[in-house]
């Protein structure tokens, strides 16, 4: 890959926060982290290397859930990108404040190339964010084009991990097109507001697909148990007992 472009992204102090950089000693980010360990064991005999983050629906926490799961990791060495592949209602360039007026449609339109896009973020060594772009009148043909198996290839020669961050499964067809182009699928469900039955139908709409589903997130869960808490202050007196 060539020279990416660096740009001053104003910090990340974002719509979202990114737990992960922010307060790394949270329960929060050791949940990240221990996501990332478990998606690296999951299948130690088949080739994970590019992930698919959806959600069941709008709302559910999945650009943020990519975003944090990007970080962590880049923060254990790896070179990371991040690519909005949400092309109706984009967010990442809200989470790591960047200008969205060129992104992945440009590049599947033939109107970029990938270092014009890719941006890299200071503060996290190793992590490239490339932002969604524009609003396209034809998101689910854009991703499920020629080009964009052709970015695939190329972000898989120059990245250790890729995390594409999709549209809703239940609203739009976009990530069922995506789920059968990566090695595994991530599904993100906000904790005690989708109905199991609509979960259970956002499953099957990417097992339609040919999706590998690698698990479930459920995000929004707060640890209000004692025993959650007793974890927080062990591994808290741990680090700074290093």
């Amino acid at each position: 890959m060539g020279c990416v472009r660096r740009l001053k992204n104003n910090g990340l102090n974002g719509e979202r926060p990114l737990i992960v950089h922010g307060d790394p000693k949270s329960v929060g980010s050791e949940a990240f982290r221990t996501l990332r360990t478990n998606l690296r064991f999951v299948s130690p005999d088949q080739e994970l290397k590019t992930i698919l983050v959806t959600s069941v629906g709008p709302g559910d926490g999945k650009s943020t859930v990519s975003a944090n799961l990007a970080v962590a990791f880049a923060q254990s060495g790896q070179r990371v990108a991040l690519v909005g592949c949400d092309l109706r209602k984009p967010v990442l360039h809200k989470i790591f404040p960047m200008d969205n007026g060129v992104g992945l449609t440009a590049l599947l339109t033939g109107n970029a190339v990938l270092d014009e896009i890719s941006v890299a973020i200071e503060e996290v060594p190793g992590l490239d964010v490339i932002p969604s772009g524009p609003v396209p009148p034809n998101p689910a043909e854009l991703l499920q084009s020629k080009a964009m198996a052709n970015v695939i290839a190329e972000l898989r020669e120059g990245y250790d991990v890729i995390l594409f961050d999709g549209a809703p499964v239940i609203a739009v067809t976009d990530s069922a097109v995506m789920a059968n182009q990566v090695d595994g699928t991530v599904l993100v469900i906000r904790a005690n507001e989708v109905p199991n039955d609509v979960a259970l139908h956002a499953k099957t709409l990417l097992e339609q697909a040919k999706a590998r589903l690698l698990g479930v997130v459920l995000n929004g869960v707060r640890p209000q148990d004692q025993k959650n808490y007793q974890y927080y202050y062990y591994y808290d007196d741990a680090e700074r007992a290093q």
